[in-house]
């Protein structure tokens, strides 16, 4: 036991215990000093005696190492002699050649009683692959047996076809034909995997996982022996060959590379997309259909997930290999289906399949490295646009076709416009249209997508304005023949010009109930384009009922040309004015009748208005009225006028408008001196007006040149120092166009 280490301190201690001990203190260094000279002298011999040992060690080995390097070169000399005996076997190619005859008797004898054997294997494998066949789906339970018979049988006719490769070709035929109903039941069974690996997933749902076990021990199997067979015939191909190689380089030779494991894989990929080709065949007339039964992507992997990777071994990664190839599957369809251009909600729904796909994908751990290429290549906003557009094209297409009808029907005129419901005059196409309409924007709507609507509504605008230029030229066109070449144009123009007024209206009023639906779905950013792009619809619907209206007021018009002309002429005092009052009576018949009450009231209002203007004008024109006669006249035509307006209108209501016929017949009436009261009345109302007032003045037989001189220099002098200026807002007088003399020589000519 070592002693216990004591410090300086307490070795001082035990000398210096007293204060008479300090006198002590020289002898008590004199004897350490002693003792550390002795200790010195042992640490120095003790450090020499292990130098010397380790110099001698370090001898020894480098002896070692020689020694083990000679033995080694000796050892190489013994193995070179033991490998080839011809260095101390004489007879050795003797040995050799009998030993090689001995082994070819052998080997004759073996390959004799193999093709005596073969026909009853082959009838017993036969069986065996009918049985597993007949049931896919079934325990396949012969699956191994026939391998490993097979195998074997395959190893002795490819090694017994490389030996006869020398032999005649009498002798490789007949080996040929002998091994034929072998060499077709092999490919019987490579047929029979093949079908195994394309029907997998079915074998594992009908509870046999243990088949794709046995089968994959199989492929397994097969790629090992391939292995070899390349690496044998890599070896022989470099020159590296040696004698114990030779008879292994025979075989390999001879087997025929099956590349079971890519066939297999290869398998799998085909079924996985036969099985999308048949579920498009099924659905391929319903897009929506096909998106529904695509679920099983999702039943099929989460089952390959539990029960068909663990049946294949680790190295195959099958699990991605499956999600890689029923996603590659899936976007051929999908493209497919895409390109066959299918209806716009097949669109959005399949938009929105597309999200929940990638969204079901992310829960079931599937990374997203795995799931290339990109579904549509990563376009499936592109869907939207797609969407969108064929909506775009079916508005063109439908409106167009529908135009075409309409337009047909209204130039033919061959049959009244149909009845509504409310006894008014309406086209169907109008009513299909807007139908139209409303299901196109039912299906932007449906996208959930505020900038798919607004600019749905923008192509809805851009239709109806299209629609509303097109009926308006056609109405201006049709017109014209009537008005130019009545005899040469189909009748009916005032029916369907009722007809298109009244749609006009009707559309008007859905394209309003339109914006009121729709607006308070979307955001701030996309409800004003609609509102703007709405209201513009709306607003060119009643500009063109407008133009309408005014048509059919031509029409009056026109038929009245004759009765117009005969206006202040000698046959008026007759009262021609009549024929006019009561051409008006009969059309205003037929459009009450038929046609939408708010535009029958702003057709009765530009009815006054026109009357009121061609009245007016005439009696500008007029080259002499016979005073009192005319005025008397005049006074008869303002009362049928109001008799005739009054039984459309309030009295209280048509006699501001009617006032100016009143003013106007004050003035023919006054005397040269009160002239001018009577048109200070009618001036504070419509302005100077002069040149109005004084071709009336002139038209007056009653007075002469001075006289119409005086009475208008009091009227000009009068409105230059009342600095009287036209009315704000133009009144009736301000369509009033007066001809100059030379204008009013054709006219009457």
């Amino acid at each position: 036991m070592a002693a216990p280490t004591i410090s300086a301190a307490q070795a001082v201690g035990e000398y210096l215990q007293s204060p008479d001990d300090l006198a002590k203190v020289s002898a008590f260094r004199k004897k350490l000093e002693k003792e550390k000279a002795s200790i010195d002298a042992r640490l120095r011999g003790g450090v020499k005696e292990q130098l010397d040992a380790t110099r001698e060690g370090l001898r020894k080995l480098f002896g070692t190492r020689n020694n083990v390097q000679t033995i080694k070169d000796e050892m190489e000399t013994v193995d070179r002699m033991c490998g080839d005996p011809t260095y101390v076997v004489t007879t050795f190619d003797q040995i050799s050649r009998v030993s090689m005859a001995h082994r070819n008797f052998e080997q004759t004898e073996e390959m004799v009683n193999n093709l005596l054997d073969m026909n009853s294997k082959l009838e017993m494998l036969e069986r065996m692959l009918v049985e597993d066949s007949n049931d896919i789906l079934g325990d396949a339970p012969n699956l191994l047996r026939i391998h490993f018979q097979l195998n074997r049988l395959e190893a002795f006719r490819n090694q017994t076809m490389h030996q006869a490769k020398k032999s005649s070709s009498d002798t490789r035929n007949t080996l040929t034909r002998w091994f034929e109903r072998l060499t077709n039941l092999i490919e019987a069974f490579d047929q029979y995997v093949l079908e195994l690996a394309s029907n997998i997933l079915p074998i594992v749902r009908a509870g046999n996982p243990d088949v794709i076990v046995r089968l994959m021990k199989v492929v397994e199997m097969e790629a090992r022996e391939d292995e070899k067979a390349i690496a044998i015939k890599l070896v022989k191909k470099a020159g590296k060959m040696d004698a114990a190689s030779k008879f292994r380089s025979m075989q390999a030779n001879a087997r025929v590379i099956k590349h079971y494991r890519s066939k297999v894989m290869k398998c799998i990929t085909e079924s996985i997309q036969g099985k999308f080709n048949e579920v498009y065949a099924a659905t391929e007339r319903d897009p929506a259909g096909l998106l529904d039964e695509l679920v099983f992507i999702y039943k099929d992997l989460i089952r390959i997930e539990s029960d068909v990777v663990p049946c294949f071994p680790p190295s195959y990664d099958v699990w991605q290999t499956y999600v890689r190839e029923y996603h590659k599957a899936l976007n051929k369809t999908i493209t497919k289906l895409v390109k066959s251009e299918p209806e716009a909600s097949a669109l959005l729904t399949l938009h929105a399949w597309i999200k929940e796909y990638k969204k079901s994908m992310k829960e079931l751990g599937i990374a997203p490295e795995w799931l290339n290429p990109p579904l549509l290549e990563g376009k499936e906003q592109n869907l939207i646009e797609d969407y969108l557009q064929l909506i775009i094209k079916k508005l063109d297409e439908w409106s167009e076709n529908l135009m075409k009808t309409e337009v047909a029907a209204f130039t033919a005129r061959e049959e009244p416009p149909e009845l509504s419901s409310d006894g008014l005059y309406t086209t169907s196409g109008t009513v299909i249209f807007l139908e139209m309409v409303n299901q196109q924007v039912d299906l932007a709507l449906d996208s959930g997508q505020g900038l798919v609507l607004a600019r749905a509504v923008e192509e809805v605008n851009r239709v109806m304005r299209s629609i509303q230029d097109r009926w308006v030229k056609l109405v201006d066109t049709e017109y014209k023949k009537h008005a130019e070449k009545p005899e040469e144009v189909p009748g009916g123009l005032v029916e369907y010009c009722i007809a298109l007024a009244n749609d006009q209206i009707k559309s008007a009023d859905f394209t309003e109930g339109l914006s009121a639906r729709i607006e308070p779905l979307v955001s701030e950013k996309y409800r004003v384009t609609i509102h703007d792009k709405l209201n513009d619809a709306l607003d060119g619907y009643l500009d063109v009922a407008k133009k309408y209206t005014q048509t059919l007021i031509n029409i009056i018009f026109n038929d009245l040309k004759p009765a117009i002309k005969q206006l202040f002429q000698p046959s008026w005092y007759e009262g021609t004015h009549a024929q006019i009052v009561e051409t008006m009576r009969d059309y205003l018949s037929d459009y009450q009748a038929y046609l939408n009450e708010s535009l029958f009231e702003l057709l009765l209002e530009d009815l006054i208005d026109s009357y009121l203007v061609t009245y007016l004008t005439a009696l500008a024109n007029a080259s002499k009225l016979n005073m009192p006669a005319a005025a008397e006249r005049i006074r008869q035509d303002i009362d049928e006028v109001y008799k005739f307006f009054g039984t459309y209108k309030k009295m209280k209501e048509l006699e501001p408008q009617m006032e100016v016929l009143d003013q106007v017949l004050s003035m023919l009436e006054a005397s040269k001196s009160l002239v001018f009261l009577s048109y200070w009345s009618f001036a504070k109302v419509h302005g100077p007006c002069t040149q109005f007032v004084e071709a009336l003045m002139k038209a007056r037989n009653d007075l002469d040149r001075s006289g119409v001189s005086e009475v208008m220099d009091s009227i000009k002098r009068k409105v230059k120092d009342e600095n009287l200026q036209d009315p704000p807002e133009p009144t009736i007088m301000k369509k009033i166009v007066i001809q100059g003399a030379l204008s009013r020589f054709l006219v009457r000519t």
